[in-house]
Formats: structure tokens, sequence, C-alpha cells
């Protein structure tokens, strides 16, 4: 029978395993990821609604293929969401002045509110998470985190 190796029941794995960085991180991000899906999926939303009104918010009115790549959500991808987040009442499509065939996607007055109650959930999953940890820990695991990903997304030299 085979075990997932990041179950609840890794104390069993040798500890070279359970000591490898790779292996904690990827351990830590699951758990993270399914308790962010599942307290959305409590308020009856997805981790991709959140993506989309967070761009939203912080830089405004969008195109799809814009949000697209502001949210790293597959354009083909995009346009199904945004019809869940448009029956909902949670954005608007418009057509683009500067080019008809292309709509402008932008967040609705109950999208703002919607999007004020799931940051507060959001936020609460963070101090779940990282409840171990003092404010200087988690500011410093933030940083150091940052600076992992910014090294291995860089483009290649």
């Amino acid at each position: 029978m085979s075990h997932d190796m990041t179950d609840a029941g890794d104390q069993a794995a040798p500890a070279r395993l359970r000591g490898l960085p790779s292996r904690l991180l990827a351990h830590v991000a699951m758990q993270a990821d399914r308790l962010v899906s599942d307290r959305l999926a409590r308020a009856d939303a997805r981790k991709w609604h959140y993506a989309v009104l967070v761009a939203l918010r912080e830089s405004g009115p969008a195109s799809q293929a814009e949000l697209s790549r502001r949210t790293g959500i597959y354009r083909s991808d995009m346009v199904a969401l945004l019809n869940e987040l448009a029956e909902r009442d949670l954005v608007e499509r418009a057509p683009d002045p500067a080019a008809r065939r292309r709509n402008v996607i932008s967040m609705t007055e109950r999208g703002r509110d919607r999007l004020t109650r799931l940051d507060g959930l959001v936020d609460a999953v963070q101090d779940e998470v990282l409840a171990p940890l003092s404010e200087a820990e988690r500011d410093q695991l933030v940083g150091l985190l940052a600076r992992l990903r910014d090294h291995h997304t860089r483009p290649s030299q």
C-alpha cells in the first residue's frame, strides 16, 4: 500500500526525509492550500475567485488577458471563471472603448463587499497556518519565502 509522503503520519518517515527543506515546504504548502480551499469553499468561493477579485482591487479594471497574466490563471479558464463571478454580480464586463472586440472587467460593489469577507477568511487561515510563529518570525518567513520564489522565478541569464 502506498502512502502519501506528506501525510500527517510523516513521523514514520526516515529523519533524513523529514528534515529536507523541499519536503517541509511542500508539506506546509499543501496543508495551507487545503485550509484556504476549505475555508473559501465554506463561503461558496474558490481560490481563483479570490485571486481575480484581489487583482481587480489592486490594479483596477482589466481585460481578460491582463487578468490572466496578473493571476496566473490560464486564459482558457478565465472566461468560465469570469462567467461565474458575473453570474454572482461580483464583476461586470463592458466593451473596451479602445478595442471593441475586447471586454474590460471591473469589480462591482457586491464584489468589493464579497472580497472584504473573503479577505477576513484568508487572513484567519494565515494566522492558523503561522500560529506557532511570533510576528517577527512570520515577517522573516515571508521574506525568506519571497527571496526563494524570486530566485527560482527570475529569467535565466
